[in-house]
C-alpha cells in the first residue's frame, strides 16, 4: 500500500467542488496517476480522519494551449470524486 500523502496530491477548491461539498457531502481531489479507488479511499480516510462511503475516478485529459505562434501542452490529471458518509466534513482549505 501506498503513503496517504503520495496518492492525494491536493485537494480540488473549484465552483462544483464547494457546491458538491455544500449539497451532495462530496469533495474533490487530484490524485496519483496509478491509484485506484480502494487505495484513494484508504488515503482520504487516513489523512483526514472520515468514513468514506464512495470513490469516482475521472481521467482530465490535457489540452494543447496556443500563444501566438507557438503551441504548448497542458498535462492531464487524474481526479477522484469521494462521497462521505452523513455527519463528515473536510475543511475547504
Amino acid at each position: 500500500m501506498k503513503n496517504p500523502s503520495e496518492v492525494i496530491k491536493s485537494q480540488i477548491i473549484s465552483e462544483k467542488g464547494t457546491f458538491l461539498a455544500e449539497t451532495a457531502n462530496q469533495y474533490i481531489f487530484k490524485v496519483a496517476a496509478d491509484a485506484n479507488k480502494i487505495e484513494v479511499k484508504a488515503a482520504v480516510e487516513a489523512l483526514y480522519q472520515v468514513k468514506v462511503v464512495e470513490v469516482q475516478i475521472l481521467n482530465r485529459v490535457g489540452k494543447e494551449r496556443r500563444r501566438g505562434l507557438k503551441i504548448g501542452h497542458v498535462p492531464g490529471y487524474r481526479r477522484a470524486i469521494v462521497r462521505l458518509a452523513s455527519g463528515n466534513s473536510i475543511s475547504l482549505t
